[in-house]
């Protein structure tokens, strides 16, 4: 990955990388339990949380997003020992939409547009992206969700469908660039399918995973950047801008 201006195309994972999913799902975990008298800090929930979501999606790959969520909430609630109602987890399940872009998500996509096709590879539903979509204001070449592989990423096929994506943009899977947060989710299978990849880490200033799990093997990304505006600086100088 020595030069950046040799991509065509970037592919990105949103939550996590574009949209704030870490704050979305703490916002609906932190006013849960504290209506159930609990003060736990928005990491301790996350940490609880991370393992649950992903043990849903391995085991239900056909699941809508939004019940992903909601399962992955009451087994958090089991997990914490804390009661959870109907309606608490259908809050988590329809809070998608709401999550905030990054502050740097709009402005660096824009960015990046001048120089490369963009691709979302995401692991929500098509009503979850539509939201988001518009949320950053950006319109993208492609748009890849869980829905519609019938699988969630790190599973192989999501990154096997990408790569079938390119054909039609006329681009060369040498040419992909995958931008993304999490090295479980991503990278790992990034690297397990021969695309280079870019890790935007923005929890670089905190410590643990959050509410993504622990990647459970060494993956060292092509490229770090605390932020997508710090990449989006990075690309525009290999263009010469």
């Amino acid at each position: 990955m020595d030069d950046l201006s040799e991509y065509t195309a970037l592919s990105f994972d949103v939550y996590g990388t574009l949209i704030d999913w870490e704050r979305g799902i703490a916002t609906v975990l932190a006013e849960w339990s504290a209506r159930r008298g609990e003060t736990l800090e928005d990491e301790a929930l996350l940490l609880a949380y991370a393992d649950n979501e992903a043990a849903v999606e391995r085991e239900f790959p056909t699941l809508a997003y939004a019940e992903v969520l909601q399962a992955a909430f009451r087994r958090t609630a089991l997990t914490l020992g804390i009661e959870a109602s109907d309606s608490d987890v259908q809050e988590l399940g329809r809070s998608v939409p709401d999550w905030p872009a990054f502050p740097d998500t709009h402005d660096a996509l824009v960015r990046l547009q001048r120089h490369y096709r963009l691709i979302i590879l995401s692991n929500v539903h098509r009503e979850g992206i539509a939201g988001s979509i518009a949320r950053m204001g950006v319109e993208f070449d492609g748009v890849l969700t869980a829905q519609d592989i019938g699988s969630y990423k790190p599973h192989s096929r999501n990154f096997t469908v990408l790569l079938d994506s390119l054909r039609p943009l006329g681009v060369e899977q040498r040419r992909l660039l995958h931008v993304a947060q999490s090295l479980f989710h991503d990278h790992v299978p990034a690297q397990q399918a021969g695309i280079d990849s870019v890790w935007i880490n923005r929890r670089h200033d905190r410590p643990g995973w959050g509410a993504t799990p622990d990647p459970g093997v060494e993956v060292t990304p092509g490229l770090e950047f605390a932020s997508l505006a710090a990449f989006a600086d990075a690309v525009d100088a290999a263009f010469g801008e």
